[in-house]
């Protein structure tokens, strides 16, 4: 059985483009990072290429994900857009290939990128394989297509303001992790009283303690940021153990606040 570990902390590449991205993300592999999240949407699949060659870290050491666009999901599409993919990024596969967001108003039949992606993955281009942006409902006619045991991942908005209840434990119960994309809510939790307080005492970042409850939750986190600063902090996160008070006390946050909902968005949970 394929190991469909994936690594607790990673790092969001949207927005880290040019030059200078590829000098923020080598920051990033120099700090500790292996895990690099891009898609095709988000024009990072070059710079997260560069600098993995550029890092001197084996390619092994890396885990890399990308994801392919709601506006290639159609079969004319969609495998040459995976291999264009793996030629823009230098890999000959990657770690993991995600549908991006599923398509809106089944404008492509689900069948045919969701048996797609398994493909994808039988001819080698991925490791592993899983979703992002998929509602409870989406989930179960995924593994009634493609097999309960075939999704890695659901990757998928998640912060103290937005924790999801329902889509988690359903996850739960069926053993599938959650990926939370805009795990701090893009910085508007840093002036959260509750967090303050838990990260003056434990002697990190605002940041830090949103992340460390996040996988103490048992989801995988992708913050992004192009500082060294934040960089570390956020990665400083990985050494931080909040008790069951301070978990609970965090938990108590969630306002069912979602930032991204755009228009192709489907039917939440929540």
């Amino acid at each position: 059985m394929t190991d469909k570990t994936i690594p607790r902390l990673g790092l969001g590449t949207y927005g880290r483009t040019g030059s200078e991205g590829v000098s923020a993300l080598l920051k990033a592999i120099e700090i500790g990072y292996r895990h690099l999240d891009t898609a095709q949407s988000y024009g990072t699949e070059q710079p997260v290429g560069e600098a993995v060659r550029r890092s001197g870290v084996p390619r092994g050491d890396f885990f890399v994900t990308t994801k392919v666009a709601d506006t290639r999901l159609d079969r004319a599409q969609f495998m040459p857009s995976v291999r264009q993919s793996l030629d823009t990024i230098g890999v000959d596969q990657v770690d993991l290939l995600l549908i991006h967001w599923p398509s809106r108003r089944d404008a492509v039949p689900f069948e045919d990128y969701m048996t797609a992606l398994v493909e994808a993955q039988h001819k080698g281009y991925a490791r592993l394989v899983g979703v992002s942006n998929y509602p409870i409902a989406l989930l179960k006619k995924a593994r009634a297509l493609i097999g309960n045991e075939a999704l890695a991942t659901n990757q998928v908005e998640i912060h103290p303001y937005l924790q999801s209840p329902k889509l988690v434990a359903y996850g739960r119960q069926i053993g599938l992790p959650l990926t939370a994309y805009q795990p701090l809510a893009k910085g508007e939790i840093a002036s959260d009283p509750v967090l303050k307080r838990v990260a003056e005492k434990h002697g990190v970042t605002v940041a830090a303690v949103a992340l460390a409850f996040l996988i103490g939750e048992g989801h995988i986190v992708i913050p992004a940021s192009g500082s060294e600063a934040n960089l570390r902090a956020n990665f400083a996160a990985l050494n931080v153990s909040l008790d069951e008070a301070e978990m609970a006390e965090i938990r108590r946050l969630d306002r069912g606040y979602r930032r991204i909902n755009p228009e192709k968005s489907p039917d939440w949970d929540d």
